[in-house]
């Protein structure tokens, strides 16, 4: 049997194959393992952006209701086990090298994706812990993405918006059509999408296939206070009201997350037959990170300097990430920013600029990364003092050094950069 540390190796060279889009390959692989996903209830989501979070806030409320509950995201921060969680617990490392040595021989042979082997290593961890359900996160897109083997019970589409573009497409009909494609046959999905276009194509898809479509678009949320711990609110939709509800995700942008989490609960609850209660949905909200792990979303991870890391990696994303910290009034912000090649970044540039005294430009090691070098000529574009760091942790002590004990230090751009920050403050705790 391999060691933890060849399994790791063997699973990480076939990052070299980069990504396929197809159902063959996937499909074969699961063969190896009898077809796992077979063996639970699944909740499917995808969207551009909050679907982690989203993910999370459902799997934290299963999990509150007793429910043997999987969790599967990407990408990981710090350690790959971190993808993989039963109750909010990653995968163990013997897991990980008894699943991959059953792996390997089809690995060797057929040559899948890394993100090919490591979902069909989720399953079949699912299948052996023999959970009641899995929350399974898309890994790009939806139609075609190596999770889609799945029938949910419910599918889950958090919104569309313009990402990823080279792959998915160039307008919000075209990526709406990739993100609708999880729909499954006689299933219902629950959607936040608000754009006209992105609505008209998830409308078809789900009459093609006979599936019941909710569309989140009126709730209500009275804030009582937000702030980088979390928010407190009443909240109100059609035949639900929570009122004095807390949610331990920061920033006013999650409500919209929120209110499809609870849908999607609603659902559950009337077609599939999962008792939850009001108490295991208060339970479940207000601890979100300690029962799923989630990190990196508004995450205050240090007070002297206050330090707050997001993995905010598009222009939506970004846009509420500075929203959100406007309404927190913690004055203009230190900020440590990369991010990949791909993305459109000078967008992103020009709102960050607006909330900071100062930027620090670096660039994670990984081929994907955009140089230091360009990021901070993109500061200097819009008239915001940068500079460029040898590497994120070099950036990171930077800015701690400007920041003072009483500064404040965004760290942000891509799930690279905020994990090998996590790393340079030794908090690497999955």
């Amino acid at each position: 049997m391999l060691t933890y540390n060849e399994s790791l190796r063997l699973l990480l060279q076939l990052e070299r194959f980069g990504m396929k889009f197809g159902l063959r390959g996937i499909s074969r692989l699961l063969k190896t393992v009898s077809d796992p996903q077979r063996e639970f209830k699944c909740i499917h989501v995808a969207g551009t952006n909050g679907k982690g979070s989203t993910a999370s806030m459902i799997a934290a409320v299963l999990t509150s209701a007793g429910y043997n509950t999987g969790l599967y995201t990407s990408p990981h921060l710090l350690a790959f086990e971190e993808r993989i969680r039963v109750n909010g617990k990653p995968i163990s490392k013997p897991a990980v090298a008894r699943l991959t040595s059953r792996l390997r021989r089809h690995i060797l042979e057929h040559s899948p994706t890394f993100f090919e082997a490591t979902t069909a290593l989720a399953f079949a961890h699912f299948a052996q812990e023999e959970v009641d359900v899995a929350v399974v996160e898309t890994g790009l897109g939806g139609r075609l993405d190596s999770t889609n083997v799945i029938k949910p019970v419910v599918s889950v589409i958090t919104n569309v918006g313009l990402d990823h573009t080279e792959i998915l497409g160039t307008s919000v009909k075209e990526i709406a059509f990739e993100k609708a494609g999880i729909m499954k046959r006689g299933r219902p999905c629950v959607t936040g999408a608000k754009s006209g276009d992105a609505l008209t194509v998830i409308r078809r898809v789900a009459r093609e296939r006979g599936s019941e479509l909710r569309i989140v678009k009126e709730y209500s949320a009275r804030v009582h206070s937000s702030d980088p711990g979390g928010i407190v609110l009443d909240f109100s939709s059609k035949g639900r009201k929570l009122d004095n509800l807390r949610l331990s995700l920061p920033g006013r942008h999650q409500l919209d997350n929120l209110a499809v989490a609870l849908a999607t609960i609603d659902l559950l609850k009337r077609i599939s037959s999962f008792d939850i209660s009001e108490q295991a949905e208060r339970a479940g909200l207000s601890n979100v990170q300690k029962l799923t792990g989630l990190r990196g979303r508004l995450d205050l991870v240090r007070q002297e300097p206050r330090i707050i890391v997001d993995v905010a990696h598009n222009p939506d994303a970004i846009k509420t990430l500075v929203s959100s910290l406007a309404e927190f009034r913690l004055g203009k912000v230190i900020t440590v920013f990369g991010v990949m090649k791909d993305k459109e970044f000078l967008p992103m540039v020009r709102d960050l600029a607006g909330i900071s005294a100062e930027a620090i430009a670096v660039a994670p090691t990984t081929q994907r990364a955009r140089s230091a070098s360009d990021v901070a000529a993109g500061f200097q574009q819009v008239g915001c003092a940068v500079r460029a760091a040898l590497s994120v942790e070099e950036g990171v002590h930077l800015a701690s050094e400007r920041a003072g004990n009483q500064g404040t230090i965004l760290v942000t751009g891509s799930h690279y950069v905020v994990g090998e920050a996590l790393k340079a403050l030794k908090l690497n705790k999955t």
